[in-house]
């Protein structure tokens, strides 16, 4: 939604997350009175700075920076630069965080809460944010739940004191079983809670054991499952848009970048290669 004076929202839920709130804005004027959220407010500032009152002093979040309010912590905020502030925001209900924890029995010491208010750490950030704009891209399911557990849970172990997760350990069978699931779906593939389900296995704890046992997360070894078939359809004289279609690609540009990404060409030009070399 955007307001007269150049000022934009557009808050969303996700219900690939359990319905997680989402929010993105520019503000220039905005003030926020004195208030709480009944869960964590995690916001990334993209543009500009944002000044805020929390826990009895003034705080700046400059561009780059993450802001952390715990549940039920009064705070404040306006911009701190004469064009305003660019931001995305997570908010995640408790019962959310504590979902994402419990499934690697993290959860036992009660609900965490973050010291900082305010983040300059850059992987942190870099995640949080490539999950924020997966969400709003409308990206796989599956790729979003992993990177949403795997920011949250780095996130937490190293502002909120959550601990060290066990190591993965070895489970072949469920690792087995959920590749053949992945394969035999392709064009529709499974959620990570969907996967876990068929291998009874929690879905946190299921992506640390694959990742282990085949070095990719589920989404990426999906996506590595999807150019190879690609290939093989392009070179046995598919066109693009076909391919894109059968194998659950977003659109034709979607095959495009992803498949230029890893194999150095447009499949258009790769197609065209292998029909040039075939014996007359």
């Amino acid at each position: 939604m955007q307001g007269g004076n150049g000022e934009q929202t557009r808050f969303w839920r996700a219900p690939e997350l359990g319905g997680l709130e989402l929010l993105r804005a520019r503000f220039i004027e905005q003030r926020f009175a004195p208030h709480v959220h009944e869960g964590f407010a995690l916001v990334l500032i993209e543009q500009g700075a944002q000044r805020f009152r929390h826990r009895g002093a003034e705080h700046l979040a400059p561009a780059g920076s993450l802001v952390l309010i715990n549940p039920d912590e009064v705070h404040t905020g306006s911009k701190a630069h004469e064009a305003g502030w660019r931001y995305r925001g997570f908010y995640p209900e408790v019962g959310q965080v504590a979902a994402v924890l419990d499934e690697l029995a993290l959860g036992r010491t009660g609900l965490p809460s973050f010291d900082a208010s305010v983040l300059q750490d850059s992987r942190v950030i870099q995640s949080c944010l490539d999950v924020h704009r997966l969400l709003e891209s409308h990206a796989d399911t599956l790729e979003c739940q992993t990177r949403w557990r795997e920011a949250l849970l780095l996130l937490f172990q190293r502002y909120a004191r959550v601990p060290e997760a066990p190591p993965p350990g070895r489970e072949p069978l469920a690792v087995a079983r959920a590749r053949e699931l992945l394969a035999a779906r392709l064009c529709e593939p499974p959620s990570l809670e969907e996967l876990a389900a068929a291998v009874n296995l929690s879905p946190f704890h299921f992506a640390r054991v694959f990742r282990k046992a085949t070095g990719l997360p589920p989404h990426a070894w999906l996506k590595q499952r999807r150019l190879e078939q690609a290939r093989a359809l392009l070179k046995s004289g598919c066109q693009p848009a076909s391919v894109a279609a059968q194998l659950g690609f977003a659109d034709q540009s979607h095959l495009s970048r992803q498949f230029k990404q890893a194999y150095g060409v447009a499949p258009g030009e790769y197609r065209q290669a292998c029909a040039r070399s075939l014996p007359r």
